[in-house]
């Protein structure tokens, strides 16, 4: 029998049926991740060196794609270094490690999207009071709230998950899944606490998800009467639900993936849904914010005219 002290490698088989194109997928994997580090660490610098976008929207903006980047360091180098790799192992406190990131990056952009949602209430719906509200000191908190909170909370999650005695090392994934660890608890019994921090994590950010919800919904019938507050609302809160719209497909596609064990799902079909949440969001939320916010647009306008 297996137990905690003797599993010391995990060994995932995700990729098991992907050995005849691994250097096709390697090829579009690393591209796609080039992608997603150039558009994010882009928006970012601009961000960061001109003093006009040092607004709050634009400051948390910027913690959006430095998150996108927290999550997909946490998957893709690894990813990419299994697809070149007959063996496809993980040892045991890389795998915990690597299932903090993951949960902790998709709790930290639902927290965000909460932050933004808020910052966006207080812009069109108290303007005058919007600068006093949305002070550097509250802004510095909220940024530390959505950081914070998700490390704590998933980190406790990880923490009770590394206590318990495993008594297989396979994992059926492409990366670590904190519930997969639990599943592998020699004793069901041992993992009660486990389930009830799990249920009370689910919770916390279903609020929040009903926040942002209630946020929207209000936003929405303050702007259907005001020709101002409408082009205000197309302008700044269209790439938030998109990204919010975005990120809950791909999250309830992986929940359902998990709840119904679709054990009947291609094994490639499976892993994208998986992973969807690394694949879409990292890429599609700062491009939308660059298209869609017209100061972003114009200073990306603006660089392309000088290098050429």
């Amino acid at each position: 029998m297996y137990n905690v002290s003797l599993i010391r490698m995990f060994f995932l088989s995700g990729l098991s049926e992907t050995v005849n194109y691994r250097l096709t997928l390697f090829s579009v994997t690393l591209l796609y991740y080039c992608l997603i580090l150039l558009v994010n660490i882009s928006l970012i610098v601009i961000i960061i060196l001109d003093k006009n976008l040092h607004e709050p929207m634009y400051i948390l903006l910027c913690t959006f794609c430095m998150n996108g980047l927290y999550g997909t360091t946490g998957f893709y180098p690894k990813f990419l270094w299994d697809l070149l790799s007959p063996v496809h192992v993980i040892s045991y406190s890389g795998c915990l490690v690597q299932a903090l990131v993951m949960y902790s990056f998709a709790c930290c952009d639902l927290s965000i999207l909460a932050v933004m949602a808020y910052d966006r209430y207080v812009a069109i719906c108290q303007p005058l009071v919007y600068h006093a509200v949305m002070s550097k000191q509250r802004l510095i908190k909220l940024v530390c709230f959505s950081w914070i909170t998700p490390l704590c909370v998933i980190g406790t999650n990880i923490f009770l998950t590394s206590r318990l005695k495993l008594c297989s090392p396979y994992i059926a994934k492409l990366f670590c899944v904190n519930w997969i660890i639990v599943k592998l608890a020699c004793y069901p019994a041992e993992t009660t606490v486990n389930n009830i921090v799990a249920i009370m994590t689910i919770i916390i950010y279903v609020f929040h998800g009903v926040f942002i919800v209630w946020s929207y919904m209000y936003l929405i019938k303050t702007c259907v009467n005001s020709k101002e507050n409408r082009a205000k609302f197309m302008q700044t809160c269209i790439p938030h639900l998109i990204s919010l719209i975005t990120f809950l497909v791909t999250i309830l596609l992986d929940i359902m993936l998990i709840r119904y064990n679709l054990k009947g799902l291609p094994q490639p079909l499976q892993n994208f849904i998986a992973v969807e949440f690394l694949v879409i969001p990292p890429l599609l939320n700062p491009l939308i914010y660059g298209f869609k916010l017209s100061k972003i647009r114009n200073k990306i306008l603006l660089v392309s005219v000088k290098f050429e």
